[in-house]
């Protein structure tokens, strides 16, 4: 019988829903305070640990966005993508698109262009040095008005040759997609990608608004589709990718336990429902961890895993000369128990 772990450590991965504000690991968190001068509300990096306790999206997100305040040059932004794409080689992750929130920088007085500076670095040095290919995708922050993020948008478009989507996200509830289509429309004309969490924390006709309103290419989380049959049959009839995050999902209470998470029936469904790991710091575990966990709660086979691997590549921004390539490395089918 196969080793199904060995298998999932082995197998080319892409990662589609990573914010890389959340792979901010607590030790480089004190690390960059203490170069930046700046005094953490903990006194240790156990007692920030014993802090992650979420009961909802907006705890996270309220602690999310004070790790924030610890990121101020070029060099910090570089030095956490870094990171996280080093814990990405180590995962076999072959394709990376990052998400990032300029707004909550700018708002601190970081210049937007120090933020794109310091990722586009590491996006670049990991190519050069593992063979990542790695994207940036700018998300504006939901709770924000739209005028907000407009303004966002127009400073991006300075860095069109380094940005290659724009999404949505933040606290979902409340602030359903079509408070932004006047913006995703504008960023569609510009020739940016689009994409939008929904059906996270809020309700399966935000997915609608998202497809429909917005016209994303690929939903983030969208677990709460499956409350919708014709919302199920009309992401399966148009091959409408959906960026899964299990352990985000236990973490912040989608789930009460991954033997429920809805994953299982995703795939029943016929749904391209890929594995990530939203913000792994926060959430204990990066995507092999996130493949490891669902695969154990949910007793997937290896084709079912190895299907879920191949809709990352499928669902990715890669020319179609990429993406045979990738793909040619599941054509060899998997082993018989």
């Amino acid at each position: 019988m196969s080793d199904i772990k060995a298998v999932i450590r082995h197998l080319p991965k892409c990662e589609l829903h990573i914010h890389i504000e959340g792979s901010l690991e607590p030790e480089l968190m004190f690390a960059l305070a203490r170069r930046n001068g700046i005094t953490l509300p903990y006194d240790s990096v156990d007692a920030l640990r014993r802090a992650y306790q979420f009961s909802q999206l907006q705890d996270f997100l309220d602690i999310y966005y004070q790790g924030m305040s610890v990121l101020i040059t070029e060099q910090d932004f570089f030095d956490l993508a870094w990171a996280y794409l080093q814990r990405a080689q180590a995962d076999n992750v072959k394709h990376v698109e990052m998400f990032f929130d300029p707004q909550g920088h700018t708002s601190r007085g970081v210049a937007f262009e120090t933020v794109v500076a310091g990722l586009y670095r590491a996006c670049r040095q990991a190519k050069e040095s593992f063979g990542i290919d790695a994207t940036m995708i700018m998300c504006f922050l939901r709770h924000l008005d739209e005028a907000d993020a407009e303004r966002t948008l127009d400073q991006a478009l300075a860095h069109r040759d380094k940005i290659v989507g724009v999404g949505l996200d933040s606290s979902e509830r409340g602030h359903p997609p079509s408070k932004f289509k006047n913006v995703f429309r504008r960023a569609g004309e510009a020739g940016f990608h689009l994409f939008a969490h929904a059906g996270e924390e809020g309700p399966a006709d935000y997915v609608w608004e998202a497809i429909d309103v917005l016209g994303v290419e690929r939903v983030d989380h969208g677990v709460r589709s499956l409350e919708d049959p014709v919302l199920v049959r009309r992401l399966a009839r148009d091959r409408i990718p959906l960026t899964v995050c299990p352990l985000s999902n236990l973490k912040l209470g989608v789930v009460s336990k991954l033997a429920d998470h809805p994953l299982q029936r995703m795939l029943d469904s016929d749904l391209v429902v890929t594995v990530n790991s939203d913000d792994p710091a926060y959430f204990g575990g990066y995507v092999g961890e996130n493949y490891t966990a669902i695969q154990s709660a949910l007793n997937l086979s290896e084709a079912e895993v190895r299907a879920v691997a191949r809709n990352g590549f499928n669902a990715a921004l890669m020319d179609d000369d990429e993406r045979a390539k990738a793909l040619a490395v599941f054509d060899t089918p998997p082993k018989k128990a």
